[in-house]
């Protein structure tokens, strides 16, 4: 049975099709890219994703930043790699579901070149003011965009990001008019908030951490349908007077399409392990983040929604393909 069972998959070897399983999974490094530079939330996760899936998993995780194309560039990577479990990313929501509805020429289909692996994260969007604007809480903010139509001003990491969609979203809802200022990614938002270059933000909470506590800018609501774990005084944009106000980025594994069944069962039970861990869990919600568990189907159904979700926000943004 075993001479049979070795020659079947000599055979499968010789026709490409990649093997895998439980006991041989991983035999050697994985490579994880993540299609963004490091320092932010998603290197983050990647480097604690790599250590212990290299505790668990008995094999070294390389975690390559590589950048470009709106993270269609290190995406494409995974996405034509060989489908053998040793290729994967890190990656969001705007990478999976907002960058097909906004990028005509893409390399690669996400939703069908890519294989969820597994859930990891969710990083709530808070509503931040820079400290000198005259509000205190969010339905000043919005009596206060409605008295000034087209003078407050909102930054964002970059034109379709979620950051953007978000506050425009805010002010189709309150009915105003805020100005869009992109930046080429979140890092150069923060010091112009708090130095009063621009008065609003729609980011993750934990971006803006330090300037929160220094003072130079005031949180004043989270965008998420109960309170953070790490941050329980801060109240939902429900609670302080926007209800259905949500925006979130959540983060996942994923792989080439046609990965070994095997490698993927053993990866999602690694991710699932780091994220019943105490020590793991408390680390990401002080920083603002909430681990998200789900199974292959659920996250799967997630991503069918929020790419039809975030097609109507786009829709109602008139942000054209480009």
């Amino acid at each position: 049975m075993r001479r049979l069972s070795a020659l079947a998959a000599a055979v499968l070897l010789a026709l490409g099709v990649p093997q895998a399983s439980d006991e041989t999974y991983p035999a050697k490094p994985i490579r994880l890219i993540v299609p963004f530079a490091p320092g932010g939330v998603t290197d983050l996760l990647a480097r604690l994703i790599g250590d212990h899936l290299e505790r668990s998993l008995g094999q070294r995780v390389v975690v390559e930043n590589k950048t470009g194309g709106v993270g269609n560039l290190g995406l494409d990577l995974v996405a034509k790699a060989p489908p053998d479990g040793y290729t994967l990313a890190l990656t969001n929501v705007g990478h999976i579901a907002i960058n097909p509805l906004l990028i005509k020429d893409m390399p690669f289909d996400p939703m069908v070149d890519l294989v969820p692996v597994a859930s990891v994260a969710e990083s709530v969007q808070m509503i931040a003011v820079w400290s000198k604007l005259p509000v205190r809480d969010l339905n000043e903010l919005i009596a206060y965009a409605k008295a000034n139509p087209g003078k407050l001003a909102y930054g964002s990491a970059g034109i379709g990001t979620t950051p953007h969609l978000a506050g425009d979203h805010f002010a189709r809802m309150i009915g105003t008019e805020m100005i869009h200022v992109p930046y080429r990614g979140a890092g150069a938002v923060a010091p112009d908030l708090a130095s009063g270059q621009i008065q609003v933000v729609f980011i993750a909470v934990g971006a803006y951490f330090s300037q929160w506590k220094s003072g130079a800018v005031r949180i004043l609501a989270v965008a998420a349908p109960h309170r953070l774990a790490g941050y329980p005084d801060i109240p939902t944009a429900a609670e302080a007077g926007l209800p259905g106000f949500e925006f979130s980025t959540w983060y996942g594994v994923f792989g080439p399409k046609g990965m070994p069944e095997p490698a993927i069962a053993a990866l999602h039970r690694a991710i699932d392990a780091m994220l019943d861990d105490p020590v793991t869990t408390k680390r990401l919600e002080d920083g603002g983040i909430e681990p998200i568990k789900d199974s292959r189907a659920g996250f799967a159904d997630r991503i069918k929604r929020d790419s039809a979700k975030w097609r109507e926000i786009i829709k109602a943004a008139n942000i054209k393909a480009e």
